[in-house]
């Protein structure tokens, strides 16, 4: 196992900058995750770790080792890329002792390591069959057991779960978390869901246009998103942001299109443009809350989703309780003091609040 530190990564095309400077530590052992939208860089990121694609300047780090000039087989590194790259004329048992055959270890010790990966993810019972004969699942198992047997001291996951269908994503991603505690390899996995991120990450890098909008554990980027990118990216359904300004006397905020909120301890200037931000599950009904008209209703058996029109801008929420809305009803939404978020309209930026 080994840290890997990312410093003042950039990388270009020509003209076109992907890269913008990127500084991201990665502990020994952790299991980080790079989530943001299609074309953020964390692909091309991703890459430069695994020696893919060049650094067009800062430095790369494996085990406190410079990796710049380091070819991809000498990193130590093993990837998992989304569409499984295996060898469809070789069996499993092949496709996994593939690498190892090529640094010529011993045939008992390649035995030994592929029965071990095979065992510690349910493939011992495949090894003679062919690639077509699996299902994606366990296509996705090779791939990862082709990994395993390397004994990498860094594993990249390049958006392995996305070719999967919704029902097995979810079993994957609790596999491939399982796996991560039991061998506790340093692991970087890029994705653009963020239900993966949250559920599978130790520590979550998100990243837009090239640039990290924030880094930390998932629930400190859920409950203190730095900016409204990482606020509305963050969490399904997303963050509610409705438009207003700080009251004149400075402890609430006005709502576009009416209603007020007291926010204590907010520190920003009368007047001031404001998003304010409230999470879905973070409302309740009634009280002196936002006016909104109901729009559509989402029942899901374990809770009731809403979505409402208000004047400050389209709304949600999250009710455990069941209730009988209809499209047109008007309701009051009150927000949980607890729970605000408050952001600057200009730059997007988080302010201080109690």
């Amino acid at each position: 196992m080994a840290a890997v530190a990312i410093r003042g990564v950039h990388k270009h095309f020509g003209e076109t900058k992907v890269i913008k400077g990127v500084d991201v530590a990665i502990a020994d052992g952790e299991f980080c995750v790079l989530v943001g939208p299609s074309g953020c860089g964390k692909s091309t990121l991703l890459r430069m770790v695994a020696g893919l694609e060049e650094i067009s300047s800062g430095t790369i780090e494996i085990g406190g080792k410079v990796v710049n000039d380091v070819p991809p087989k000498e990193r130590d590194i093993a990837m998992v890329f989304q569409n499984y790259a295996l060898y469809p004329h070789m069996k499993v048992y092949d496709n996994m002792a593939f690498s190892l055959k090529l640094a010529k270890a011993e045939r008992a010790e390649i035995d030994r390591r592929v029965q071990e990966a095979a065992r510690i993810l349910g493939l011992s019972q495949l090894l003679d069959r062919y690639p077509r004969q699996l299902s994606g699942g366990q296509r996705q198992r090779v791939a990862m057991g082709r990994a395993i047997v390397r004994d990498p001291q860094v594993f990249l996951f390049d958006e392995p779960l996305s070719n999967l269908d919704a029902k097995l994503r979810v079993q994957m991603r609790t596999e491939i978390k399982e796996l991560h505690q039991r061998l506790r390899t340093t692991s970087v996995y890029v994705t653009h869901d963020q239900i993966e991120a949250m559920t599978m990450a130790d520590k979550i890098v998100v990243m837009h246009d090239g640039i990290v909008e924030q880094m930390g554990s998932p629930l400190e980027l859920y409950d203190r998103p730095a900016n409204t990118f990482v606020a509305g990216f963050i969490g399904s359904p997303a963050m509610n942001m409705l438009k207003g300004a700080v009251s004149a006397g400075g402890a609430s905020i006005d709502l576009e299109g009416g209603g007020s909120v007291a926010v204590p301890g907010l520190q920003a200037s009368p007047g001031q443009a404001i998003i304010f931000g409230v999470r879905p599950e973070h409302l309740s009904l009634g009280g002196s809350g936002i006016a909104a008209e109901v729009v559509v209703v989402e029942p899901t058996g374990a809770d009731t989703q809403v979505y409402a029109r208000s004047g400050a801008g389209n709304i949600s929420a999250i009710f455990r309780e069941r209730h009988t809305f209809r499209p047109g009803d008007r309701i009051l939404l009150t927000p949980d003091s607890s729970a605000l978020h408050v952001f600057d309209a200009a730059s997007g930026r988080r302010l201080p609040a109690a």
